[in-house]
């Protein structure tokens, strides 16, 4: 095991609750002062500093130097995804009730750092997760396109049809290596969104109806005026009519 990567620096660095509430502040790809850092965080002013402090020397955060001011961001692309990746696997081995360390760490005074973008639509490793993948994955429910069976989710024949009929067909995704669907957890939520390869195909799917855009540099998809609308339809007339 000589050559495994030593993840305990880092570890150490996000186990405390002010520095993980600083980088869920930065977690959608902004760079931010020193001085809004340390107001989310409720700290000091000179607190903030020695903990970015150890953030920067640690390689989790960037130092960007403007005129007198210095902003931070997060080092690279693959940090924002190992803090998403922590947080689902916290809510995925407690799925009865989540730690209280947890909730603070999220929701200090039950206000969420994380910012309201990445709440809404982020990428989740290759899928779509926050607000509106969780709605529209209990929407696919409702209207029956998909049935979960206990740990596992099927696609139902109406969903093979409905999905087919948008492009999407069931036969070519399950030649890949991933599961076809899965709940992933949602961090933000506290309930699932879809995963697996159906999940990956739908956000490809979204992305290229222009619907859904992702900045360089940013865990947090931009949704359109018009997406919106689509997503927020998607599924849902067959829900309407269950309910009629």
């Amino acid at each position: 095991m000589e050559h495994a990567p030593c993840i305990s620096q880092i570890a150490t660095l996000l186990a405390d609750p002010k520095r993980s509430a600083m980088m869920w502040a930065l977690m959608d790809g902004t760079a931010r002062q020193a001085e809004e850092l340390a107001l989310l965080a409720g700290l000091s002013p000179s607190s903030a500093n020695a903990h970015l402090g150890r953030l920067s020397a640690g390689g989790l955060v960037k130092v960007e130097i403007r005129g007198r001011k210095r902003f931070f961001r997060l080092a690279a692309p693959e940090i924002g995804a190992a803090v998403d990746a922590l947080a689902s696997a916290t809510l995925a081995s407690t799925p009865r009730q989540v730690p209280e360390v947890f909730k603070r760490s999220l929701m200090p005074n039950r206000t969420p750092t994380a910012p309201a973008s990445l709440m809404r639509a982020r990428l989740c490793d290759d899928h779509l997760g926050g607000t509106l993948a969780a709605d529209l994955y209990q929407r696919l429910l409702e209207a029956g396109w998909l049935e979960q069976l206990e740990h596992r989710v099927v696609v139902t024949h109406k969903g093979a049809s409905q999905l087919a009929g948008r492009g999407l067909f069931i036969q070519a995704l399950a030649h890949r290596e991933t599961r076809m669907a899965c709940a992933c957890p949602d961090w933000s939520e506290l309930r699932p969104h879809l995963g697996g390869a159906l999940g990956a195909a739908l956000l490809q799917l979204f992305m290229q109806s222009g619907w859904l855009s992702l900045p360089s540099d940013s865990r947090a998809l931009q949704v359109t005026a018009l997406g919106q609308q689509k997503i927020h339809r998607f599924a849902r007339q067959e829900v309407l009519e269950m309910a009629l």
